[in-house]
């Protein structure tokens, strides 16, 4: 019998992948990009649903709060924001199909291989100061490396949006 948590986890995965789906399947950009929001906030539901309050809110606020609204930014300030993307040729949805085959592939044999022993070791400290400690940390166990590629990846997706809004003179792509 399934409790209310357990139905919610599915509602949360089954919202997840609805709107996963739909972000990469929809032939209009800015509709892409808002599927994507809403599979970001998601991602986010299923953090507070695991309890883990701050990581949720680092969801929302690096990749709903900044990387979506850049992405959607950038559309508004290209010329053809609102056409329909070109239909995908035969070899493109090839291999698409033959990546996602080979994802859910891997992804199987890896279930398989684990056993999935259930620990009887401590769990981890989610509080705001130890993940403020640790992200900050030099030591073994720092983040401080992550800390900075999230950084760079903030600084990536703004240089990206900048080159999407940038219009091209006539002539050149």
């Amino acid at each position: 019998m399934m409790n209310a948590s357990s139905i919610l986890f599915y509602l949360i995965s089954a919202f997840i992948l609805t709107t996963g789906i739909l972000a990469v399947t929809s032939r209009k950009i800015f509709r892409s990009a808002i599927w994507l929001l809403f599979s970001l906030i998601g991602i986010a539901a299923l953090y507070f649903w695991l309890q883990l309050e701050f990581i949720a809110a680092v969801q929302i606020i690096v990749y709903v709060g900044g990387i979506v609204v850049l992405i959607i930014f950038s559309i508004f300030l290209t010329q053809k924001s609102g056409d329909e993307m070109p239909k995908p040729t035969k070899a493109r949805i090839f291999f698409s199909v033959l990546s996602v085959t080979f994802g859910f592939a891997l992804t199987a044999l890896l279930i398989y291989q684990n056993n999935f022993a259930i620990s009887n070791a401590n769990t981890f400290d989610a509080s705001v100061k130890n993940i403020g400690m640790q992200m900050l940390s030099t030591q073994e166990h720092g983040f401080i490396l992550p800390f900075e590629v999230v950084s760079v990846l903030l600084l990536a997706a703004m240089i990206g949006c900048i080159v999407i809004a940038m219009k091209s003179k006539s002539g050149q792509q």
